[in-house]
């Protein structure tokens, strides 16, 4: 298998490093921690800043520093593991993606300098001020659409199926270029994909995650091959014409690539942080009473929103080379776990961390997109979705509250990704 396949198989679970400490039953997949991982991330970060969680095979970074250290080293700490899954694939799984044509290469957030600097050339002029304003237009009009139809229905509604889940996912296809009548067959096919990376599926859900994941890819490739032939005014042509013109810069294959994971990427951490948004001001009264009366106050109160209780609180590196990391050696091949959800608490850097404040001055420090040459690609993309959704939720909406059930928010079991399951609403 290519070092630069898109899925890696991941090795057997490593030791621990010598002298490193251990957490012998902790794992980002508990029940408690999927729950409300912050009161658990501090009191690991207060026993030991670095330490080694063999329920993972990864060696954990609580502190903010740290972690910053490791996204900036990016030759010392590569990204290539960050789209593998966390557990082994079934032998059933991993024959559907042995297809001869699920080829995808690594691109973007999986692929190491100098190739990942080569290609995320091309591909942030996709993502200009301009092309990412040029969606505006169209996340208001499918919001209003779909606050239409929920309020047709009456409430309560069911917020994930009904507008948190259609919204990000419609506007990425727009923004590569996918035609609207093929909206409802990618997003089945995107269902339960981050198990796939992120989580620890049965046997059954892996066969199933994989056929979706092979015939994705099948009409990701189909689809590039319709766009050289027919381009229009989207990031997929705009890919096709850089390819054409530096085909040494950007291969074809790298263009199909880049279209597959940005196309799933693009939108499942904004689902989560649209909902986590809700989740903060609905309950607040205060506050959510103050950016309904003044707007210029959502832009900060989304950051907050990704600092207090961010859509993504974890990421992975891979250590390349003997290392050491708050004076803890870290052998080559190690897997790193950079755990945001100690860091973005951190009391050293936040005054009153466990407070949701929609005026902390500096809710922007959260290191929840990433650091270095993998800043997450579509951060402003992911806050203009939010701090839109939160604005006209706010005008059509201002009585908004979550509906009682009578049962816990129910969070999807994996590393990264957090967002309720789903989210009632009244009104």
């Amino acid at each position: 298998m290519s070092e630069n396949t898109y899925h890696q198989q991941p090795a057997e679970i490593p030791q621990a490093p010598a002298g490193c400490p251990v957490h012998r039953t902790w794992s980002p997949l508990d029940d408690g921690y999927l729950a409300d991982p912050y009161p658990i991330a501090s009191d690991l970060m207060s026993a030991h800043p670095v330490f080694y969680a063999p329920e993972v095979g990864c060696v954990v970074v609580t502190e903010m520093a740290d972690i910053e250290a490791v996204f900036s080293d990016h030759e010392t700490f590569a990204s290539t593991n960050v789209q593998d899954p966390v557990y082994p694939l079934s032998p059933e799984a991993t024959a559907i993606l042995s297809a001869e044509d699920f080829d995808p290469v690594a691109v973007m957030s999986n692929r190491p300098e100098p190739d990942h600097g080569r290609i995320r050339r091309h591909t942030r002029r996709g993502f200009s001020n301009r092309r990412i304003r040029s969606l505006e237009p169209y996340i208001r009009r499918r919001s209003h659409e779909l606050i239409d139809d929920m309020i047709a229905a009456g409430p309560p509604t069911e917020f994930v199926s009904s507008f948190a889940f259609p919204l990000p996912g419609e506007t990425i296809f727009r923004f590569i270029g996918f035609p609207e009548s093929d909206d409802e067959m990618l997003k089945s096919w995107c269902g339960d994909r981050k198990a796939f990376s992120w989580g620890r599926p049965t046997s059954a859900e892996q066969v199933e995650i994989a056929e979706n994941m092979l015939a994705y890819w099948r009409y990701c490739r189909d689809f590039t091959a319709h766009k050289r032939r027919r381009r229009g005014d989207d990031f997929a042509s705009e890919l096709i014409d850089a390819h054409e013109a530096n085909p040494d810069k950007l291969s074809y294959r790298e263009a199909e690539s880049v279209i597959y994971g940005l196309s799933f990427a693009g939108h499942e951490a904004v689902t989560a942080l649209v909902c986590n948004t809700l989740l903060c001001l609905l309950p607040r009264r205060d506050a959510w009473d103050a950016i309904r009366d003044d707007h210029t106050l959502i832009a900060n109160a989304v950051e907050e929103v990704l600092r207090f209780n961010s859509s993504q609180i974890s990421w992975r590196r891979i250590a390349t080379r003997d290392t050491a990391i708050a004076g803890v050696d870290v052998p080559a091949g190690t897997a790193i776990f950079l755990n945001f959800a100690s860091a973005n608490r951190q009391e050293s850097i936040f005054c009153d961390p466990d407070s949701f404040d929609i005026r902390r001055p500096n809710a922007g420090r959260h290191i929840s997109f990433g650091k270095g040459v993998h800043y997450c690609l579509g951060a402003n993309l992911a806050k203009l979705e939010a701090q839109t959704v939160t604005e006209i939720l706010s005008r059509r909406l201002p009585s908004l509250e979550l509906a009682a059930t009578g049962k816990d928010l129910d969070y999807f079991p994996n590393i990264t990704f957090r967002g309720p399951a789903e989210l009632h609403l009244t009104w």
